[in-house]
């Protein structure tokens, strides 16, 4: 059966997550801010769970209707036939409720009525008069936008940034998948020189490390729908599973670094990409910014540096944002690319950004500044000399 499917994602990374889905295979219905829609099968729900870097999870949708009074909610979901994705000993509620421009505002009072509307609509049903809510789990994520209620019903349970193997955490880490986003906003590639000099628990290194050896990002996790018999058969996840399998590729050469001048920091990323299973693809060290630097030409700077919202931090982080410019000045024909809400980034590095994407982290709006260097030459075994390499695609 087909689906029309919901991915969120960060604020600003729709371009991302886009170029993702299509490059699964998946033809593209609508984007909105912070979602993807596209239309796929049961196939689809697997494959988008464990193959997807940058979505937060995988909604099915299951209604969308205009309601600007909880009568009109009531009725709107009562006229859905539920009982083609809850079966009747399915767990059922919504998990949750967001409204923007909308006369119905209230969250749990819009949890209630629909929870109330579903249950009136599978009594008729299954002939029941209450559930005993004792099967697998089905839980349901509302968005109402200017009076349009769009319900989903999550496919994936604990978020798709949790990817399983960050036990360990530094202060303030970036999310899995905005730093996979963040790695596939750039031209970087597995055989190219990749640091991260503020690595904290490893999260860029890691992701990079995965990226680079095919390593889809939900191999090693599970998903809620994996239980819905109901809806998906187990072989469709086992097919998704080994497809996975038979992709990635931990036999390559890489050269990501990460750097933290924390030595207990340094020791959990480690922990982590050995949980991970790219241990032996990243290189960490405790190492200062101010002591960054490398031998080769033409690599890639991402990182996540401290922000200085706290009182107190402002000297500290200009001094870091200082250490980090001078040292990126001394790496002939490196890129760099900082996500941060500190707004003197470019006053430090001492010219614009080639380009300054916006990017909503949780609450908290950032700035992804991307300073490009230039391209390194290309052997060409029919020609004298060097022709430069072309573009590799990366998201514009």
């Amino acid at each position: 059966m087909n689906y029309e499917l919901i991915a969120p994602c960060h604020f600003g990374m729709e371009a991302v997550l886009k170029k993702e889905i299509t490059d699964l295979g998946y033809s593209i219905s609508a984007v909105e801010n912070g979602k993807v829609y596209f239309t796929g099968d049961e196939a689809a729900i697997a494959r988008a769970n464990i193959f997807l870097r940058t979505a937060e999870r995988i909604l099915v949708k299951t209604a969308c209707f205009k309601a600007t009074t909880y009568d009109e909610l009531f009725e709107g979901v009562k006229k859905v036939r539920w009982e083609d994705y809850i079966p009747e000993d399915g767990k059922f509620w919504v998990a949750k409720a967001a409204s923007i421009k909308s006369k119905l505002f209230s969250p749990s009072d819009i949890q209630s009525i629909i929870k109330k509307a579903m249950v009136e609509e599978l009594k008729t049903v299954y002939h029941v008069s209450w559930f005993k809510e004792d099967g697998a789990s089905y839980p349901f994520r509302v968005f109402l936008m200017n009076d349009q209620v769009t319900i989903g019903l999550d496919t994936t349970g604990e978020s798709l940034h949790k990817r399983g193997y960050r036990k360990l955490v530094s202060k303030a880490p970036i999310a899995e998948n905005l730093a996979a986003a963040m790695i596939l906003l750039t031209p970087w590639k597995g055989d190219r020189i990749l640091v991260d000099p503020f690595c904290g628990s490893g999260t860029i290194p890691i992701e990079a490390a995965m990226i680079a050896a095919n390593m889809a990002p939900g191999m090693n996790r599970d998903f809620l729908s994996q239980e819905w018999e109901n809806l998906i058969d187990k072989k469709i996840w086992y097919r998704a599973g080994d497809e996975a399998s038979d992709l990635l590729n931990l036999n390559i050469e890489t050269d990501i670094q990460g750097y933290d001048i924390d030595a207990s920091i340094v020791a959990s990323a480690r922990e982590n990409a050995k949980r991970a299973g790219v241990d032996k693809l990243i290189h960490f060290q405790q190492r200062p910014v101010a002591e960054l630097s490398h031998p080769k030409k033409y690599g890639f700077l991402i990182t996540n540096p401290p922000y200085g919202e706290r009182i107190g931090e402002k000297e500290e982080v200009q001094a870091l944002y200082t250490e980090l410019a001078e040292r990126y000045k001394a790496l002939d024909s490196w890129s760099l690319y900082v996500i941060t809400g500190y707004g003197d980034v470019e006053k430090h590095i001492g010219r614009k950004a080639d380009k300054n994407r916006k990017i909503y982290n949780g609450m908290m709006k950032t700035y992804y500044y991307q300073f490009s260097g230039p391209k390194p030459p290309r052997k060409n075994h029919n020609a004298a000399g060097p022709v430069p390499e072309p573009a590799n695609g990366s998201i514009e």
